[in-house]
């Protein structure tokens, strides 16, 4: 496997810019799933309390034998427990799970506009920070207005934006609102659902004439667009064939045929309306 380059936090610490996820991951396969990526080569582990996996991703971790100081390891804080002490509680709940000292980034899953508790919230991020259990702070889902109002009243800008982003929902203008608050996009759903992308005429047009495969294509146009990437899968050749797309690039040409592709189709919530 290549080597996954890491990019700079605007806090100063530093991301691996290709990861595993683990959203719908049950918790009884996490720790050889956890393991047999960790051996492969993959440092940066994306979960969430949602994800009902936490004890999972930590015993994988704990049987791993990697050092922690080589890890980068995601947790998020879910809907329900936003608001700024039930935000404390929850994160002792997700570290005692992940059984860590502390979590490289922490994240609040959606901003739930409609609840008003998503400031209040991000104070308690603060928080964590300075206390030195969580080494940055990050948001998932927010729209500019949401980023913006946190950015306002606190003074502290998220090192990420956890969006939905892949080829039929490439979500240009908030990415370039992420790129002037120097925030960076993580995409999530990044080969979208189903499959049906991968079997696109000019994916395969493109898996052709790279010799990858079609979703090592859409993964390696993530990483062209400067997007950090965390796929999902349960199966050790897959999770291993994914993460191979530090070898080649996508030319110009590759680039505008993908971007025409955009749909402004959102599989998951509207972030507006969810919750």
């Amino acid at each position: 496997m290549s080597s996954i380059p890491s990019l700079q936090l605007n806090d100063g610490h530093h991301i691996p810019q290709f990861g595993l996820g683990t959203w719908k991951t049950p918790n009884e396969e996490a720790p050889q799933l956890i393991r047999s990526a960790l051996e492969m080569g993959y440092r940066h582990i994306d979960t969430a309390a949602a994800y009902n996996n936490e004890e999972g991703v930590g015993q994988g971790i704990a049987e791993s034998g990697i050092d922690r100081s080589e890890l980068f390891v995601t947790t998020k804080l879910w809907n329900e427990r936003q608001g700024f002490d039930e935000t404390l509680k929850a994160f002792d709940e997700s570290l005692s799970k992940l059984k860590l000292d502390y979590v490289d980034l922490y994240l609040i899953h959606w901003p739930c506009p409609k609840a008003g508790k998503f400031l209040d919230t991000w104070k308690a991020f603060l928080r964590l920070r300075e206390e030195g259990r969580v080494r940055s702070v990050g948001v998932s889902n927010f729209r500019q207005e949401d980023l913006e109002q946190i950015i306002l009243e606190t003074g502290v800008t998220p090192v990420v934006n956890q969006i939905e982003v892949h080829p039929l929902l490439q979500q240009n203008d908030l990415r370039e609102v992420n790129r002037q608050k120097n925030i960076l996009t993580e995409a999530w759903s990044p080969l979208a659902q189903g499959g049906e992308l991968l079997k696109h005429p000019l994916f395969q047009e493109l898996a052709k004439k790279h010799g990858k495969t079609p979703a090592q294509v859409i993964l390696r146009w993530h990483v062209e667009l400067g997007s950090i990437i965390f796929p999902k899968s349960t199966n050790p050749e897959r999770i291993r064939e994914n993460a191979d797309i530090f070898d080649f690039s996508l030319d110009s040409d590759d680039m505008q045929k993908i971007a025409a592709l955009d749909e402004g189709k959102r599989l998951g919530p509207d972030p507006a309306e969810f919750c």
